[in-house]
C-alpha cells in the first residue's frame, strides 16, 4: 500500500506531530509525504530526511501559504489517485483537512486511531477513551487521522527521500485567511512537552492560576495546561486546554493542581507516564488514576513544592 502523510509545519520547521503519523503509515506500507505551503523548500528537505520516507510531494504555491483546508484538500485528492491511504495527525490542522478529503473521495474517515491491526483494521477510542473500538474499513481509499500520543515518533534524520514538485495549486475561493493571533512562550509546546503542570477551577482566579502554576512550571521546565472548567472561567487561554475537547498529551510527568478529574479531562492526559494530583477532595476522580496523590490545600502545597524544587 502507498500512504500519503500530511506534513504539518510552521515557521519553516516541521512539527513533531508529523513524525508520529509517519510511524503509523509505515505499518501500512510505503510512506510518501505531502508538503503544502509557500516557499517550503527547507521544510521539504527536512521531510525528506525522516527515516523511512520514500518520496516527498511538494505543493509550493501562494494558495497553500496558510494551509487553508479548502485549498489543500483538492491537492491531496489529486495525489490520492496514486495512493491508497491518506494519513494526518489528529491535530487542529489534520482534523480540518482530512474530513474534506474523505468527502471528496466519498469514503468514511477513520478518526483518531491508536493502533494499526492490519491494512484495513484499526483501533480507536470511544466514550471519551473509556472503551477501545476495533474498526474495519472496506473503502478502496482510506482517510485516517492518528492520535500522536499512541505512536512513537519516527527518526527525524536518516532518511533519503526524493523530492517531487506537484502542480494543481489554486485558490478555490471558499475561505480567506484574515489573521493570526498567537501567544508566544518560551515554555515547551503542550503536546510535545515532557513535563506538564495543569490547573483547574479550584485555583479561583486567573491571577491565582498564574501565581501558583507558572512558577512551578518554570522550575520544572514544564508546559502549562488547564482543565476546560479553568479555561471557561477565563483563568487560562484556550490553547492551554487539555482533554477530550482540548489537546491530547502523554508527557513523562503530569501534575494536576485543583483538577477533580472529569472524564473529559482524563481522556486527554491519562496516558501520561506519571500523574501527580493535588486536591483537597480525597474522593476526587483524579486520584483513581494518579500515581501520586496529595490531599490538602493547594494554596499551601504548591508554593511549598515550588520552593523545595
Amino acid at each position: 500500500m502507498k500512504c500519503l502523510v500530511l506534513v504539518e509545519h510552521e515557521g519553516g520547521q516541521l512539527k513533531d506531530a508529523t513524525l508520529a503519523a509517519v510511524t503509523a503509515a509505515a505499518r501500512l506500507g510505503e510512506v510518501h509525504l505531502l508538503v503544502a505551503g509557500s516557499d517550503v523548500g527547507p521544510v521539504a528537505e527536512q521531510a525528506a530526511r525522516i527515516a523511512g520516507v520514500g518520496k516527498v510531494h511538494v505543493g509550493d504555491d501562494a494558495a497553500f501559504q496558510h494551509a487553508l483546508a479548502e485549498n489543500v484538500a483538492p491537492l491531496a485528492v489529486q495525489l490520492m489517485e496514486s495512493h491508497d491511504v491518506f494519513l494526518a495527525a489528529a491535530t487542529t490542522t489534520g482534523k480540518n483537512i482530512a474530513p474534506r478529503i474523505a468527502a471528496l473521495l466519498d469514503v468514511m474517515q477513520v478518526s483518531d486511531i491508536l493502533s494499526v491491526e492490519s491494512e484495513d483494521t484499526f483501533t480507536r477510542p470511544i466514550y471519551a477513551g473509556n472503551a477501545i473500538a476495533t474498526v474495519r474499513s472496506s473503502d478502496a481509499k482510506k482517510v485516517i487521522t492518528v492520535r500522536t500520543t499512541a505512536f512513537e515518533k519516527a527518526d527525524a534524520e536518516g532518511g533519503s527521500g526524493t523530492i517531487e514538485q506537484v502542480g494543481g495549486g489554486s485558490n478555490v475561493g471558499l475561505s480567506t485567511f484574515v489573521g493570526l493571533e498567537a501567544e508566544h512562550s518560551e515554555r515547551p509546546e503542550l503536546t510535545s512537552a515532557k513535563f506538564i503542570v495543569s490547573g483547574g477551577r479550584a485555583l479561583g482566579s486567573a491571577e491565582q492560576f498564574h501565581a501558583l502554576i507558572d512558577p512551578l512550571a518554570d522550575k520544572l521546565g514544564a508546559a502549562v495546561g488547564a482543565s476546560r472548567a479553568a479555561v471557561d472561567a477565563g483563568y487560562a487561554p484556550n490553547d492551554y486546554q487539555v482533554g477530550q475537547t482540548g489537546k491530547i498529551v502523554a508527557p513523562d510527568l503530569y501534575i494536576a493542581v485543583g483538577i477533580s478529574g472529569a472524564i473529559q479531562h482524563l481522556a486527554g492526559m491519562k496516558d501520561a507516564k506519571t500523574i501527580v494530583a493535588i486536591n483537597k477532595d480525597e474522593d476526587a476522580p483524579i486520584f483513581q488514576i494518579a500515581d501520586v496523590g496529595l490531599v490538602g490545600d493547594l494554596f499551601k502545597i504548591v508554593p511549598e513544592l515550588t520552593e523545595k524544587l
